[in-house]
């Protein structure tokens, strides 16, 4: 009998497996598609996010946690912020050009790379939860590729990286910045003009733009005091401000919107930074009358809200006006419940329906490329362009000389901006009382600014003041103070 080959046993396939549908990853990834698609921001996108989420998961008889929600968060907001040198990483894994991978797939790959480098989950779980996310969102063939650069980027850690991907500080200094801190070049070279001294400090800027900031609540005086909000909440949920005396900081994050008193409009979110440029204007001192304060640019309505109760402490009258008609409703909504008397309409402040001459005390927060917020908004590094500069440059201009004739003489006004690029502040501010460009000069003085915000360290030479996020906790809130003097 002839000898048969032997037949190979058929090969087992595994069984597809239906892909597992985690929430709190899907959720952050439907979060970046919305940054990247919709040009949103997350601090818009997410508590709708979270909401569906929440009621999502009840509707099964599962739950949507406070740990759930925070995951969500830090993936979302972490990974914005990283999002510059996580790209450099993904491209040195991947084998085309970055701008070749489809965004969606790049969005998953930046999760994966933020959780291997960027948080405490173990490596096994980053990858697999990540492939997962992957099958569910992509498809199980973009998954592999998914799973096999996650792989590669797991192989070292975050240092082992930069030491990779970020040329030597000694070679290039800028770029070496931008890529381990994550910010666009232009950016670091715009920060570091505006922040002068060496290489310790703008690193220590960079650092804080990427720390994850506190929640400050504004005690609106008259309504409520900082001491019943610290009683309310208990002294394991608060901290005292560090600089407003009107500032209370929730220790652990916290959800403001739950609080009584934010609920009612005695209370509201406000960045200290923010409160310190209304604190410093209404303590100004003005010759003669102080009857009729004016907010200019009063969209959302934060400053409007605190001046507006300073205001009312002295029986002045607030007058907040926004160009947009939905950010006037917003102002209208924080102000609600004011004790003292105020109005709040919608009118452009470069054509301005007042008479010349007509406040005593004005503040002019001038539409700005938001670069001092970037704590907040981490999105806005990534959209922003040194062109924008040229584009909000008339437009601050032309507010500033508004307020300037909007104020009697002897009066003040507040010019600021949540930007330190030189270009949006002190140029701005000396363009305009110099009439560069054309428009006539005021008659102005500088007000030291520094002496208004007692306590406050590290202000510089004056006279204005520049708030910085690493050496003040805040906001880098920029603060010039006019008295007319003709």
């Amino acid at each position: 009998m002839t000898d048969q080959p032997r037949r190979r046993p058929a090969k087992q396939h595994k069984p597809y497996r239906r892909p597992q549908k985690d929430p709190v990853r899907v959720l952050a990834f439907e979060a970046l598609r919305a940054v990247d698609e919709r040009d949103a921001y997350a601090n818009l996108v997410l508590p709708p996010l979270l909401r569906k989420a929440r009621e999502a998961a009840e509707a099964k008889g599962g739950s949507f946690d406070a740990r759930d929600a925070a995951l969500a968060t830090e993936l979302v907001y972490g990974t914005l912020r990283r999002q510059g040198t996580y790209d450099a990483i993904i491209a040195a894994c991947v084998d085309r050009p970055l701008r070749e991978v489809d965004p969606p797939v790049l969005d998953v790959l930046s999760l994966g790379a933020h959780q291997l480098l960027g948080t405490r989950i173990p490596t096994h779980a980053a990858v697999s939860a990540s492939v997962e996310l992957a099958r569910v969102v992509l498809g199980d063939g973009r998954a592999k590729f998914v799973n096999a650069v996650l792989r590669r980027i797991a192989a070292d850690d975050l240092d082992g990286w930069l030491a990779k991907v970020a040329p030597p500080y000694d070679e290039d200094a800028e770029e070496h910045l931008a890529v381990v801190h994550s910010h666009p070049r232009w950016v670091v070279s715009a920060l570091w003009d505006a922040l002068g001294g060496g290489r310790a400090g703008i690193e220590d800027l960079l650092e804080a733009d990427n720390e994850r900031p506190e929640v400050t609540l504004v005690a609106r005086p008259g309504r409520v005091e900082p001491g019943e909000l610290v009683e309310t909440l208990g002294e394991d949920s608060v901290l005292p401000g560090r600089w407003s005396p009107y500032a209370v900081r929730l220790a652990e994050g916290g959800e403001p919107g739950a609080i009584e008193a934010v609920r009612e409009g005695r209370a509201g979110v406000q960045d200290e930074g923010s409160q310190l440029v209304a604190i410093a204007l209404a303590n100004a001192p003005v010759e003669g009358r102080d009857e009729r304060w004016l907010d200019g640019c009063a969209g959302p309505g934060g400053k409007a809200a605190l001046l507006g109760a300073l205001a009312a402490g002295r029986g002045a009258a607030l007058l907040a006006s926004e160009k947009q008609p939905h950010r006037a409703r917003l102002v209208e909504r924080a102000l609600a419940g004011n004790p003292g008397p105020y109005q709040v309409i919608a009118a452009d402040g470069t054509r301005p329906p007042w008479l010349p001459g007509s406040f005593d005390r004005v503040l002019m927060d001038v539409p700005c490329s938001g670069l001092g917020a970037l704590r907040r908004r981490p999105e806005a590094r990534w959209r922003r362009r040194p062109a924008d500069l040229e584009g909000f440059a008339p437009l601050q201009r032309a507010l500033l000389r508004e307020a300037l004739g909007a104020v009697r003489v002897g009066g003040v006004v507040g010019y600021a901006t949540c930007s330190p690029h030189l270009a949006e502040t002190r140029v701005v501010v000396d363009d305009v009382l110099k009439g560069r460009g054309g428009a006539a000069p005021f008659e102005a003085e500088w007000i030291d600014a520094r002496p208004l915000l007692p306590g406050v360290p590290a202000l510089g030479d004056g006279p204005d003041v520049q708030l910085w996020p690493h050496l003040h906790g805040t906001d880098a809130m920029y603060l010039a103070l006019l008295r007319r003097t003709a």
